[in-house]
């Protein structure tokens, strides 16, 4: 997702799984290095020195990430979610945390938070409303509240914290980072931000189940659909009154891709490392492709039909196209766009339907 949008570019402002502070000008990002971690103390350090059991695991339980490691010495009762979609995994497990990131902005004047309304949520929730720690666009999360809420356990997994973030929350609590092989902020397959997060959780074992269901879901997808194989076939959305196109290591191209497609790498190449670029006109040969699929909400969607070059792709003139609403009505876009084991189930069967 894009932060700071203007409200003319409402759907990628809405697209929440953030950007690189180099395209923001902010001073987010920084080198990973290895970082202290920060205990909450041992088996030995609890009365009789036991662990505790869970689901697929025990504890205390070491999660290696990229600023170091951390020790979760026992099962947390208050999780503080400062990853974008972080919170959705820790749902999945049966955990509601008591602080999140607002990553679709909410309607002015409407409740409850949109973030914890959709379809694939809204159940999980019920009637809690935990408390906003971050907004979409903000330079950090506010340290103060997530310390007010006494957590003990911080999850940063799908996250752009750098060093000195991950200094300070690990003050106020053990705080999970994201995963060690990641190199660039929100390029992790889902696969590995799932099982990261069961673990500091003590649900490795049921991690690796709920993972291994939605590995096979999409392996049905392909093969219920073989003629997905021989298309080359990109996710896009409307910014700035241009077409960016996600790259096939963001989350949707993995989502076009897990169902059968072939990316488009050349736009990885000209992205930089981000997980999206805009595309200046003499560029839209990058999608030319076979299918593609427009994440936007209905606004941007008839600004980008009205847009000629787009308009005139053999795939747009052949009825190649998947439009695909974003936070609006069936939010499809918004599923793919988090790509969690909550929201992955739903977002692979409309995404199949909207393809055949």
């Amino acid at each position: 997702m894009l932060h700071q949008r203007t409200t003319t570019t409402k759907s990628l402002r809405r697209f929440a799984t953030a950007i690189s502070a180099a395209a923001l000008g902010a001073g987010l990002l920084a080198g990973c290095g290895s970082g202290s971690d920060s205990a909450a103390g041992s088996a030995a350090d609890r009365p009789g020195g036991e662990t505790t059991a869970t689901a697929g695991g025990a504890f205390p339980v070491t999660v290696e990430h990229a600023f170091g490691s951390t020790e979760i010495a026992k099962a947390p009762q208050r999780v503080v979610s400062v990853g974008y979609t972080d919170d959705q995994a820790i749902l999945a497990f049966g955990v509601k945390p008591v602080g999140m990131v607002d990553q679709y902005p909410n309607p002015p004047g409407k409740t409850p938070d949109i973030n914890t309304q959709w379809p694939w949520v809204k159940d999980k929730w019920g009637d809690t409303r935990p408390e906003v720690v971050m907004s979409n666009g903000d330079s950090g999360p506010n340290y103060e509240k997530i310390a007010a809420l006494r957590p003990d356990l911080i999850i940063a997994v799908y996250s752009e914290i750098d060093q000195a973030a991950y200094d300070r929350l690990t003050k106020i609590a053990p705080t999970v980072g994201r995963t060690k092989t990641e190199k660039e902020p929100f390029s992790a397959p889902w696969q590995d931000n799932a099982l990261h997060i069961a673990k500091a959780l003590g649900k490795a074992d049921e991690g690796a189940a709920l993972v291994k269901s939605i590995d096979d879901k999409l392996t049905a997808a392909r093969e219920a659909n073989p003629e997905f194989a021989d298309q080359t076939a990109v996710a896009l959305s409307w910014y700035k009154n241009s077409v960016a196109p996600f790259t096939t290591t963001d989350v949707r191209g993995r989502m076009v891709t897990g169902i059968g497609f072939k990316g488009a790498t050349e736009i990885d190449k000209i992205a930089g490392g981000s997980f999206y670029t805009v595309l200046s006109p003499e560029r839209i040969d990058l999608i030319d492709v076979d299918r593609l699929f427009v994440i936007a909400d209905q606004a941007d969607q008839d600004a980008l039909k009205k847009f000629k070059l787009f308009a005139n792709l053999p795939a747009v003139k052949g009825g190649k196209v998947s439009y695909l609403l974003d936070s609006e009505g069936p939010a499809i876009g918004a599923a793919m766009s988090q790509s969690t084991l909550l929201s992955l189930p739903y977002a692979i069967d409309e995404l199949v339907k909207s393809a055949q």
